[in-house]
């Protein structure tokens, strides 16, 4: 399995047990509603762009993307509530699918706006397309597979993932009870920070600033939220599902060379698309799996391609 592909999978993990708590015109101002599941940011004007961020993410990490699109899209910046902010609905019970039926609300309000999630988010917009047809009118996953288990176990079944799930849950919940009362570490000052890192198995982003950033964002989740989340990320199985997918369907995927595994990750996701024979993969080098910080350039230009 190459480095890039298993940060898909590892990100469902490693966000939360790298966690010491969890283990219209350009100049237009920016307009926020509030569903109960997630808030929106609204910045731009012209057809609807929809952008997700992954597990334990914030909005901020599609910022800069939304920036370099606002002039010509109007852009609603998603932030799933407990990523950043307080959990509201989503501090018992699922997670995901709630949110998936309210977004289809929301987007349902929009002209078939173009969706794009990463990871998580990823997972959110294929389910979107499946179980709401007629709403979006394309969708972009980036860095995600429809079955997040296989890629620890490619025997993996919805019953072996759901004991493995919940045992990782229950992990992250009693880590994170034991962690109350105590201070949260601050977080880190990434402005300065520059660099490239080293490869390492299981690595986010390849970009020193970008891990700054993600280990901040997973300081600030909620604990209960993403345990919930990543619970109902692996017990997703939409394999089959992706082939009722009517509308465009990209795939972005990243692929660091420096690492020699890295041969397996096209293989790797045309195997887990092969139910939805119609959709566009589309790699980007040099990138672990955040690739909208790992190589924000090529992850815009395949963005304006998707939406053109």
């Amino acid at each position: 399995m190459s480095r890039s592909i298993f940060a898909a999978a590892a990100a469902t993990t490693l966000l939360c047990l790298s966690n010491p708590v969890c283990a219209g015109a350009e100049a237009a101002q920016a307009t926020q509603t509030e569903p109960g599941r997630f808030t929106v940011e609204v910045i731009g004007a012209g057809p609807d762009v929809i952008l997700i961020p992954g597990l334990s993410t914030p909005r901020d990490v599609w910022r800069p993307t939304a920036e370099a699109l606002k002039g010509q899209y109007r852009v609603h910046l998603v932030q799933i509530r407990g990523f950043g902010d307080d959990p509201g609905a989503n501090a018992s019970g699922p997670v995901l699918a709630p949110f998936v039926d309210e977004l289809a609300d929301y987007a349902a309000r929009l002209k078939h706006p173009a969706v794009i999630g990463h990871s998580l988010g990823g997972l959110a917009a294929m389910q979107l397309a499946e179980r709401h047809p007629g709403v979006a009118g394309k969708v972009m996953v980036v860095d995600a597979v429809p079955f997040i288990a296989t890629l620890f176990n490619p025997d993996a079944t919805i019953d072996t993932a759901r004991v493995q799930a919940g045992r990782m849950r229950d992990m992250m919940l009693a880590r994170a009870a034991a962690s109350q009362g105590k201070p949260r570490p601050a977080p880190r000052d990434c402005s300065a920070v520059t660099g490239t890192l080293p490869p390492a198995t299981g690595a986010m982003s390849l970009d020193a600033k970008g891990m700054c950033q993600i280990g901040n964002w997973m300081l600030e989740a909620s604990s209960q939220v993403v345990a919930q989340a990543m619970f109902d990320d692996m017990t997703s199985d939409e394999r089959q599902g992706i082939a009722s997918i009517a509308v465009p369907l990209t795939v972005l995927y990243a692929v660091d060379a420096r690492d020699p595994r890295h041969v397996g990750t096209a293989g790797t996701f045309a195997a887990a698309y092969a139910g939805a024979p119609k959709a566009r993969l589309v790699p980007i080098a040099d990138s672990a799996h955040f690739v909208m910080l790992d190589q924000f350039d090529k992850c815009l230009d395949a963005i304006r391609t998707f939406l053109r």
